[in-house]
């Protein structure tokens, strides 16, 4: 009886050092919040469609119009509460207005003009993803020295830059339409919980938003100190276990031996 006892004793300090060791991995997702800028309706209003999962913030970065605006502009309370399905106003866009003018008169024909290559902005926000959801919510904060590249399939662009923690995403301005890659290369110490790869098409006034997620890598965790410099418990909690399973396995196989 005192044998299987042992033997239990030894089995439950292994298993239970095999759970505190096995890393935990965040679940990669399709993170990023993909945006464009949407065309003014006829009447020049720019809308917003809320989607799940969606806060004022997560707007606020994704379409770059302040938070205080969005909530003046659609009458929303003090906690911008929103609710999927909901039509926000990002702003208006007044069209020019048409004047009579005399009639045109023939013209002859002008060689065809060389086509014009417009251009548009790429903006990249890096999160410290704590809970691992792949969404950039309001108590996450944003992550610093994530390593950023913007990427031409023609090999003519060729940009970099490094993430911010001030809340505002690293932005690109003025890059020519065409296919891109955009890849984040996250912090030491940190595991992606989104792709780090995206394949962009931007369009001539396109003004894109990207965001990607990380969170501290469990290997981090387990060694980590507290704030008075001391060990963490986890290592405590380590140790006995280490000897809980070395006890009950000494004395099972003495008992063997009898």
């Amino acid at each position: 009886m005192k044998r299987k006892i042992y033997l239990l004793f030894g089995i439950v300090g292994i298993l239970g050092l095999l759970s505190m060791t096995v890393p935990v991995v965040a679940s990669s997702q399709q993170p990023q919040v993909f945006y464009q800028t949407p065309t003014p309706g006829p009447d020049g209003r720019i809308l917003y469609i809320v989607q799940a999962g969606d806060s004022c913030l997560s707007i606020s970065l994704l379409t770059g119009v302040d938070v205080n605006t969005l909530r003046t502009t659609n009458n929303l309370d003090q906690e911008c509460s929103l609710r999927e399905g909901q039509e926000l106003l990002l702003g208006i866009n007044a069209a020019p207005t048409n004047t009579p003018g005399p009639a045109p008169t023939a013209t002859i024909p002008l060689p065809s003009p060389t086509p014009f290559n417009g251009n548009g902005q790429i903006c990249i926000y890096l999160f410290n993803d704590v809970n691992g959801n792949a969404m950039a919510d309001e108590n996450e904060l944003p992550l610093a020295g994530g390593a950023v590249s913007v990427s031409d399939r023609l090999g003519k662009v060729s940009l970099t830059g490094n993430t911010l923690d001030t809340g505002d995403p690293v932005c690109f301005d003025e890059v020519p339409e065409g296919e891109y890659n955009i890849s984040v290369a996250v912090p030491e110490g940190y595991n992606a919980t989104t792709n780090t790869n995206y394949p962009l098409q931007l369009n001539a006034g396109d003004q894109s938003t990207l965001d990607f997620g990380a969170q501290v890598s469990s290997e981090v965790d387990v060694t980590a100190t507290t704030p008075e410099g001391n060990q963490s418990p986890l290592l405590g909690i380590l140790g006995g276990l280490l000897v809980v399973a070395g006890a009950g396995l000494g004395f099972y196989f003495r008992t063997m031996k009898r």
